[in-house]
C-alpha cells in the first residue's frame, strides 16, 4: 500500500522526507527538518514540524499526530536572543537556541493542538493527550498516557490489547500484500 501525501503541504528538506507504506500526511502541514514516518501512520491536517536541516523528526509505525500538533526540533531562547530568522552565514547570532531531534517510537499518538519541544524521545506506545505541552528533554515512561500543560503521567496503556490490535492490523495488511 502506497503512502498518501497531500499535494498541499510544504517540505523544506525534500531529500530527507521519507514516508512509509500505508501512511498518510494530510493537508496544510509544514515540515522544515528531516522527516521519517513509519508504516501505517497518520499526520493530521495543520501539523508543523519545525527545525532545520541538522535536526530530525521520526514518527514510528502505527502512530499518529492529530490535527494542529506542533513539533519543535529547534526553538529560540526567548530570554537571551532576538526572536527572528537568522541567516545561516551569521552563526554568531544563533545564540542560545534550544535544539534536538524529536523521535516518537512505534504505537505512539499525540492529541490535537499539542506542542512538543526539542530533544524528546517519546517511547513505545506512549500517548499524549490533546492540548498538552511537552517541555524539552522530558523523561517519559513507555506504555503510558500523559496530559496537561506541562504534561504529567495520567494513566497506563493496555499493552496486551494494543499489541493484539497491532497483530490484527499486520495480518490484515499482509493478506492484502501491503505489509
Amino acid at each position: 500500500m502506497k503512502a498518501k501525501v497531500s499535494p498541499i503541504i510544504r517540505i523544506r528538506q525534500a531529500n530527507d522526507f521519507v514516508i512509509g507504506p500505508g501512511s498518510i500526511v494530510d493537508d496544510f502541514c509544514c515540515f522544515s527538518t528531516k522527516v521519517e514516518v513509519g508504516r501505517h501512520s497518520y499526520i493530521g491536517s495543520g501539523c508543523s514540524v519545525m527545525g532545520d536541516a541538522e535536526r530530525k523528526f521520526r514518527l514510528g509505525d502505527f502512530s499518529s499526530l492529530a490535527a494542529g500538533v506542533k513539533i519543535c526540533c529547534t526553538s529560540n531562547d526567548f530570554v537571551h536572543d532576538l526572536i527572528t530568522l537568522v541567516p545561516g552565514d551569521l552563526p554568531e547570532l544563533l545564540g542560545c537556541r534550544i535544539t534536538g531531534d524529536v523521535l516518537l517510537e512505534n504505537y505512539t499518538g499525540v492529541g490535537a493542538n499539542s506542542v512538543i519541544m526539542p530533544n524528546n524521545i517519546v517511547p513505545e506506545a506512549t500517548a499524549i493527550d490533546a492540548a498538552s505541552f511537552v517541555p524539552e528533554d522530558y523523561a517519559f515512561e513507555p506504555w503510558s498516557v500523559y496530559a496537561g500543560t506541562p504534561i504529567r503521567l495520567v494513566n497506563r496503556r493496555n499493552r496486551e490489547r494494543v499489541l493484539e490490535q497491532v497483530e490484527r492490523l499486520e495480518s490484515y495488511w499482509r493478506q492484502r500484500g501491503a505489509a
